[in-house]
């Protein structure tokens, strides 16, 4: 389906007097990017000067950024861990921030395999909001009339937990989801949901999911974007509905609710919504029953302009699948965010992905950037440590690769976030990036990271199941498969068995690989438990000398013999494919690992 564009300078006619105003407030922002960013900091420390952790390195009151600099260094998560911890303790002195710490924001694990608390205040929401509201007035100028339909967007809540100090610990999206700014949003023509907000905030994921795709399949021809948080969310989304067509079906021909949805809420706003449509349901078996599945999505909901869902990072992966699935649906990327600080958006949301560029909004934290040459530089991370030279704002070059820090209202201070970005350019006098990668992930399916330190524990710890077998793992490699629904790790790996005849059997294999899960992080093992987000995880043995095939493949390539190290995760075609014509035996975890979102314990009974 052609996309309506509209070409204009500096961003275009907006559609309304609402979004005059805030593609205003973009060009003032961009326009003074490095005074927006002096005044920034300035805020920050001003209102933070008498802060346990700004005392320490006696700034005496100094909010420049000379000082700063000068004399605050650059930190990782595990250097404030200790005072994160207190906080979440209850030590409720003002020890990173001035402003009462509201909530916790999680993120992915920490070397330790647990979740990494960030800190922030209530206001923070209002600078989370101020963002989204910015996505539509641009995104208003390249696609027409979206205030004549609707959005269908796949939107969850995840489980939280409460510190030993009282303080909630959950996602920031579920933050968001359940805050007043969201629940009593302003109704906005050019932004309205086809899924309620009862079904949103319904913490049961089959109800939640199973009530907003019946609200979708409702309103299918007035939606007119379909859309989740990451691309993996939205093809978990159509594997919902190919498992699930013929209840919705039958919900949608009576006009009933599907007794697996308990949940009161939804049960009373469903009531409102819920008719009796023949000729839907018809239409639903018709193009569900079909083995063929290509552009279901533009069958479904034929009047869909584009698919709202981040295709950058780690989810490029799933771009082949939504292809499939959409016939080929412009997909934008609207926005740059993270747990610890919401950065950006993209000016030009209907690019093509491999080209997206997000535009940083010096509103909201103070920025610098560390050149990626030295940001392996283990020095440059330690509490204490002279501060490397990072570069401001305003003075990166274009090409180059920088690690973002940031220093937020919330109270962190030039802290790793552990993105790589290549600027590509600069809208007005504010940089724009490429995202390239997440520092040391190796592989990620959903919202998990699993760095090449964790990948070699729960090797390690598995391999421990092969001793009695007088077996070891010789070498191994990983890649995320996400060819299934949902996707999951594949490990080849090669073994050396000294004893052929007492050789370690699939049911042993099988423990191997549940192993391995139990030893990944917490948000791998939600993921798998509670969000059924990754499949179990599979081991494939490969024939012995394997490996050394893959070093001759390297070494044919143009690698130094002296210099060849086995890659830890793979994603060239060649490479997998040679793997794979290898393997001897395929494996797969019997049974889902632990988890539980228990109550954080303290560091004290750890």
């Amino acid at each position: 389906m052609a996309v309506d564009l509209i070409l204009s300078s500096p961003l275009g006619p907006p559609a309304c007097e609402k979004d005059a105003k805030a593609l205003q407030f973009i060009e003032e922002m961009t326009r003074n990017a490095d005074s927006v960013q002096e005044n920034v900091l300035a805020e920050i420390l001003a209102r933070n000067a008498h802060t346990e952790y700004l005392n320490g390195y006696k700034l005496g009151g100094a909010i420049d950024r000379e000082t700063f600099k000068s004399k605050v260094p650059v930190v990782t998560y595990e250097d404030l861990q200790p005072l994160i911890q207190r906080i979440a303790d209850g030590d409720r002195s003002p020890i990173l921030s001035a402003h009462p710490i509201s909530e916790f924001l999680t993120s992915s694990g920490t070397s330790a395999g647990e979740r990494k608390l960030m800190p922030t205040i209530q206001e923070e929401l209002d600078r989370r909001q101020l963002l989204y509201s910015l996505l539509m007035p641009v995104m208003n100028l390249y696609v027409r009339e979206l205030d004549k339909g609707k959005g269908l967007y796949f939107l969850f809540i995840k489980s939280e937990t409460k510190t030993p100090g009282g303080l909630v610990a959950r996602p920031v999206l579920t933050s968001y989801y359940k805050s007043e700014q969201f629940k009593r949003r302003s109704y906005d023509p050019y932004n309205v949901y086809t899924s309620p907000n009862e079904a949103i905030l319904c913490p049961d994921s089959f109800q939640s999911m199973y009530t907003q795709m019946l609200c979708g399949l409702y309103e299918r021809e007035q939606v007119l974007r379909v859309g989740a948080v990451f691309a993996s969310g939205l093809i978990r989304a159509i594997r919902f509905l190919q498992l699930n067509w013929q209840q919705l079906a039958r919900d949608i021909r009576t006009g009933t609710l599907n007794p697996k949805v308990t949940d009161a809420s939804i049960s009373e706003c469903m009531a409102r919504i819920l008719r009796p449509d023949p000729s839907l349901a018809d239409f639903i078996c018709k193009e569900c029953g079909e083995d063929n599945w290509e552009r279901i999505i533009a069958r479904i909901w034929p009047n869909t302009k584009y698919l709202d869902v981040i295709v950058t990072g780690a989810m490029a992966q799933y771009i082949p699948t939504l292809d499939y699935y959409s016939g080929g649906l412009p997909k934008a990327c609207t926005m740059y965010a993270s747990s610890e600080c919401y950065f950006g958006l993209n000016l030009n949301p209907m690019s093509n992905p491999s080209e997206v560029s997000y535009t940083i909004m010096p509103n909201m934290a103070y920025f610098e950037f560390l050149p990626n040459e030295l940001s392996s530089n283990p020095t440059s991370s330690s509490l204490g440590s002279s501060p490397p030279k990072l570069v401001d704002l305003a003075d990166l070059e274009i090409g180059k690769e920088y690690e973002l820090v940031i220093t937020t209202y919330a109270g962190l201070y030039r802290y790793r976030v552990g993105d790589i970005l290549r600027v590509t350019g600069f809208h007005n006098s504010a940089p724009q990036f490429y995202f390239v990668r997440r520092k040391n992930v190796l592989l990620s399916i959903d919202s998990d990271k699993t760095d090449e330190a964790e990948l070699q524990s729960a090797v390690a710890n598995a391999s421990q199941l092969l001793r009695e077998f007088n077996t070891s793992v010789v070498e191994y490699t990983s890649y995320a498969d996400t060819n299934s629904i949902p996707g999951h790790y594949v490990i080849y790996w090669e073994l050396l068995a000294k004893d052929s005849a007492n050789s370690p059997t699939d049911h042993v294999l099988r423990r191997c690989c549940l192993a391995m899960e139990e030893s990944l992080n917490s948000v791998y093992r939600q993921c798998r438990v509670a969000d059924n987000s990754i499949g179990p995880l599979e081991i494939r043995v490969v024939k012995n000398g394997t490996f050394e095939e893959l070093m001759d493949y390297a070494i044919s390539r143009g690698a130094s013999i002296n210099q060849y190290k086995v890659p830890r995760c793979v994603t060239f075609t060649p490479i997998m494919e040679l793997l794979d014509s290898r393997v001897v035996s395929t494996h797969f975890s019997p049974s889902l690992p632990h988890w539980t979102p228990e109550r954080r314990p303290t560091k004290k009974s750890q």
